[in-house]
């Protein structure tokens, strides 16, 4: 169940940090709404898996999955590179976070 969250967790980090940067500065209402909630929900689940996953295997997997998901998000959404380099760079760290689950 800690996996489950952590993921969860790390996703909800992308969500603050695509809403943060809609938020231009904190000056629009809503964006600011729910950084602050997807960012209160972050933290809470990471607290909550690192109760049984090691804080730094538990911290780096929710930094990657938050890293990679708004990378993605970038590409797909906001038009940012898709470039071989960058996505090569991607799935490394996803391989980095499977090897920190597997390696555990």
């Amino acid at each position: 169940m800690a996996w489950i969250v952590l993921v969860a967790s790390g996703m909800l980090e992308s969500v603050w940090a695509v809403a943060l940067a809609r938020s231009a500065g904190f000056t629009r209402p809503v964006p600011t709404v729910v950084f602050g909630l997807s960012l209160a929900a972050s933290m809470a689940g990471l607290a909550y898996a690192l109760r049984t996953i090691p804080v730094g295997t538990g911290y780096a997997v929710w930094v990657g999955v938050g890293a990679v998901l708004t990378a993605v998000v970038g590409i797909v959404a906001l038009g940012e590179s898709a470039s071989l380099p960058r996505l090569i760079s991607l799935v490394l760290v996803v391989a980095g976070i499977a090897g920190l689950k597997i390696f555990h």
